[in-house]
Order: C-alpha cells, then sequence, then structure tokens
C-alpha cells in the first residue's frame, strides 16, 4: 500500500504541460482582420445588424468573411445552425444533372463557403457539424414552408435569384436569425431581373435599416491576377 501511494504522489507532483498546441491553434483561431476599409465596415454590420447585404467583384472577400463568421458563431455556440443556400444557374435551374439527394446535389455550388468553414473549424469539427445537422445546406426546391430560426443563414451567389426566389428566401426567417446576402449584379445569368437588384431596390427606397455593403475593384484582395482580369473585363464591359 505505501509504495501504491508514493507512486501516485509521484505523478501528481509532475509540473502541468501548458503549451498550446497547434490543435488548440485550430480550436481557437484568431479574430479575423480585415484587410481593407470595406472589409471593416463589412464585420461592423456584421456586428450589429441582423441582416447584411454585401455586394461587390469577386476576390473582395464577401463569401470568405460570411463563411468565417458563420464558423465562428457556430463553434463559438452563439448560434444553433448555420444555412447555407444558392441559386444553381450555371447548369439549368434543377438540381437533377447531379447524382444523389438535394444536399449531395447542391453541394458544390456552396463549396467556396463549406470549404471556408472548414479551413475555420477544423475537419474534424466541420463533419460532425453536419451530421449533426448543424450545418444545413438547403436548396431552393425544399425550401417553402421552412422556418430559420436561431441560426445564421447565407444566401451566396443571390444575384442569379428570381424576385420570386428570394421572396421566398426572406419569408422564411424566423426569430433570432442573421441574414448575410451577397452577391455581384453585374454577373447575373438571368434573363430576368435579378431578385437581388430588386432586394436592394426596396431596401433602399424604403429606407430599411439594412446595411449595404458595396465593395469595388480596389477592394479585390485575392490576388494582383484577379484584381488585373476583373479589372479587364470591367473596362471591356464584358
Amino acid at each position: 500500500m505505501k509504495r501504491r501511494r508514493a507512486r501516485l504522489e509521484l505523478v501528481e507532483d509532475r509540473p502541468i504541460r501548458m503549451h498550446r498546441t497547434r490543435f488548440d491553434e485550430e480550436r481557437n483561431p484568431a479574430p479575423i482582420q480585415p484587410l481593407t476599409d470595406k472589409q471593416g465596415q463589412y464585420l461592423d454590420a456584421l456586428a450589429t445588424s441582423p441582416q447584411v447585404i454585401v455586394l461587390g467583384p469577386a476576390g473582395t472577400g464577401k463569401t470568405f468573411i460570411a463563411g468565417t463568421r458563420a464558423a465562428d458563431q457556430l463553434r463559438q455556440r452563439r448560434i444553433a445552425k448555420v444555412v447555407i443556400t444558392r441559386p444553381n444557374v450555371p447548369s439549368g435551374r434543377s438540381l437533377g444533372f447531379f447524382p444523389g439527394t438535394l444536399e449531395e446535389k447542391i453541394a458544390p455550388w456552396v463549396a467556396p463557403l463549406t470549404e471556408t468553414m472548414k479551413e475555420r473549424m477544423g475537419p474534424g469539427a466541420f463533419d460532425v457539424a453536419v451530421k449533426a445537422g448543424d450545418i444545413e445546406v438547403v436548396p431552393f426546391e425544399v425550401m417553402r414552408g421552412r422556418t430559420f430560426k436561431n441560426c445564421l443563414v447565407i444566401l451566396d451567389e443571390a444575384q442569379n435569384t428570381t424576385t420570386a426566389e428570394i421572396k421566398m428566401f426572406l419569408t422564411r426567417i424566423g426569430d433570432d436569425c442573421q441574414v448575410i446576402i451577397n452577391g455581384d449584379v453585374s454577373q447575373t445569368d438571368l434573363r430576368e431581373t435579378s431578385g437581388l437588384r430588386t432586394v436592394i431596390h426596396l431596401a433602399k427606397s424604403r429606407m430599411m435599416n439594412i446595411p449595404i455593403v458595396e465593395f469595388t475593384l480596389d477592394d479585390i484582395v485575392r490576388s494582383g491576377i484577379c484584381a488585373e482580369w476583373v479589372r479587364a473585363f470591367e473596362e471591356a464591359s464584358l
């Protein structure tokens, strides 16, 4: 008995290792820092408003910041769920071109958001959240009749929604939700009026208390090559 007690005392007297590991860094990443003034406005809007509309060209951080915000809110248990959706215009309005369930069919369309969240949360935590239903990808085909509560809802590539689609989306929002609508009205693939344009017009004309953050070509941070090409297409009106 005496020997056993002595061994326990020796174990308890060992110094506790306090250094951080790479897994600690993955679980507790540093707060995102804005790279431009407009990104700062975007982050401020997300911190203070239940609805945010963010516009601008590719490479300005619209989707990255939305995905990072979603991952942090979920990881910190400030929300119960993240809901992601976007129109699937480029392959036609139906998701029947892809095999699998509706959720599996839309997965490639929302990859920019989900990959950002996975990198922020860590692959393991992301996969657990998806399996638990804490991260949900909702196709427009099954959105009617739903009510989103206590969650962060992201509509990506909103310029490709029709007016009817974006109306349906916005009327799904329930209590304790934050909504992020992002897109680039100059890149709509629709032949009819973009639902995003309609929402911007309504918000401005009715003076609704919804921040609208508008990025410009000067806010592109993805790379110099990206900025050069976006500017070239813009100046050529293509």
